[in-house]
């Protein structure tokens, strides 16, 4: 039913707050149509994950060295802290946020909040066995990042995710490579959402 409401919004909104609006009012969190999540050991997957690579989005525009931080919270959560360097700025961004597992602990599918009541889908549809890089959709096939436990991927690694990627759907001509060198030592953090 959310998902049904989700595609009517995306098939016939023409006004992109609208749209945000109404994505919110439907819930939309859950993968794309066609899309699976992986099973997963959630315990495994926390700790930190660089993006490599992403669809670019109002949100992250011009932040280099990305990172999100995942880790475990009492109430069956995961906490969410993303950061990345802002050169035009000349500053760190970093906002923090939990998520809630849409399905049970093991399937790799949640609903990211750094807003609260705003959610976004998080749904990673492959995973190395050694949780070592995976690719993560949005709600929509409009958001991918490819992550990994180190800064960057080799091509032997990476041509094989973004393949995938492409044949499930994603505009991945359109992926942009995110920068990993080093910025200015980190100062202090800005309040969350700045």
């Amino acid at each position: 039913m959310l998902r049904e409401c989700c595609r009517r919004l995306r098939e016939k909104s023409c006004c992109p707050s609208l749209l945000a609006i109404g994505t919110v009012l439907c819930g939309c969190t859950g993968a794309p149509e066609g899309i699976t999540p992986v099973r997963f050991e959630a315990s495994r997957y926390l700790g930190t994950w660089y993006e490599v690579m992403r669809l670019d989005h109002r949100f992250e525009r011009g932040l280099t060295n990305v990172n999100a931080t995942y880790g475990a919270m009492d109430n069956g959560r995961i906490s969410v802290v993303n950061k990345g360097y802002d050169a035009a700025a000349g500053r760190w961004r970093r906002i923090e946020g939990s998520a809630r597992f849409l399905e049970d602990s093991n399937t790799a599918s949640l609903a990211v909040t750094f807003f609260w009541p705003l959610s976004g889908g998080y749904h990673v549809f492959d995973l190395d066995p050694d949780y070592t890089h995976a690719l993560v959709s949005g709600p929509t096939r409009d958001y991918l990042w490819i992550l990994a436990r180190q800064p960057t991927l080799s091509d032997d690694i990476l041509s094989p995710l973004i393949a995938k990627a492409q044949s499930l759907g994603f505009a991945t001509q359109e992926l942009i490579r995110v920068h990993h060198d080093v910025p200015p030592t980190e100062g202090p953090t800005p309040p969350s959402g700045q």
